[in-house]
């Protein structure tokens, strides 16, 4: 398997369930919040450890109590957590608004962001980084890293020239009109000249790859029972960045990331377990290409 590095966050999520969906000035019953680890860092390097690879984390965690619990947690899971920091103040807490539908609200309650750009990224050995973080500016790391191996990134921040990377990734969600009209022009924009594809994920609907040499892919994502949304765009980046890590080329990356997200929401919890991430490995194998419109 690969040596990855994450670059993320670490969290502890407070779930509560809801009795109807979130709409404005509803009165909604919940149930008493349940504790879970997460945060993109951690549930993409938990999923990518649970698949084989050798996955360190850099990341930062307060000084209290909380830290010690994620930190032993991760461990366990087979995380390397020798990257993280500790900084003063509270450990990232989240609250959690689970729907019945399985759709999911995430309220920020603390953030532990370290101030200055984590230089010792550039001391880890890696086949590929992934990097869900726009608490610094990056760009100077980045480029650094980028001429070692590849980088898959989540889009945001959208400042150019912040995100030199080889491969971007971005919810059709969270995009304006004007990125979506042409993703590989605006994409361009933030990475510049290394850059080789930008991904943009649908839901359910599955997801579609622009590359720079003008090909276009699309993958559709499998019909499931959706659970839990937490942490699906976490999964699907760890499927990329794992099919990326082994060599493979965006034609077998992207449905294979597609079923990653999918085996995601048909689960609760924030992150893909052992288990989910040894079947979709087992199901991928033999599966055909996406189609090219």
């Amino acid at each position: 398997m690969a040596r990855i590095v994450v670059l993320g966050n670490i969290a502890r999520d407070e779930v509560i369930h809801l009795d109807h969906r979130l709409r404005e000035g509803a009165h909604l019953q919940g149930t008493p919040p349940a504790a879970r680890l997460g945060g993109g860092g951690a549930n993409t390097a938990i999923a990518l450890a649970h698949a084989g690879h050798e996955v360190s984390l850099v990341a930062a965690v307060g000084t209290d109590p909380l830290a010690d619990e994620l930190l032993a947690e991760l461990s366990r899971y087979g995380v390397d957590i020798g990257p993280v920091t500790r900084i003063s103040g509270p450990t990232t807490r989240s609250l959690v608004l689970l729907d019945p539908e399985g759709e999911r609200t995430i309220v920020n309650l603390t953030r532990a962001r370290e101030s200055r750009s984590p230089r010792r990224l550039l001391d880890l050995g890696a086949d590929c980084v992934y990097v869900r973080s726009n608490g610094q500016n990056l760009a100077g790391l980045l480029r650094e890293k980028a001429a070692l191996c590849p980088i898959v990134a989540q889009i945001r921040p959208l400042e150019e020239g912040h995100l030199p990377v080889q491969i971007l990734i971005g919810s059709h969600g969270d995009l304006d009109t004007r990125f979506l009209a042409d993703p590989l022009a605006e994409s361009r924009k933030l990475a510049g000249d290394v850059l080789r594809w930008v991904v943009i994920t649908h839901g359910g609907e599955g997801a579609e790859a622009f590359g720079i040499g003008g090909e276009r892919l699309r993958a559709t994502a499998p019909d499931v029972p959706v659970v839990d949304t937490t942490g699906a765009g976490d999964s699907f980046a760890a499927g990329l960045t794992h099919a990326l890590a082994l060599g493979l080329d965006m034609t077998q990356a992207l449905p294979l990331a597609v079923r990653w997200g999918a085996a995601k929401v048909s689960r609760m919890g924030s992150f893909l377990d052992r288990d989910a991430v040894r079947e979709v490995l087992r199901e991928s194998t033999g599966r055909s290409s996406p189609n090219r419109p």
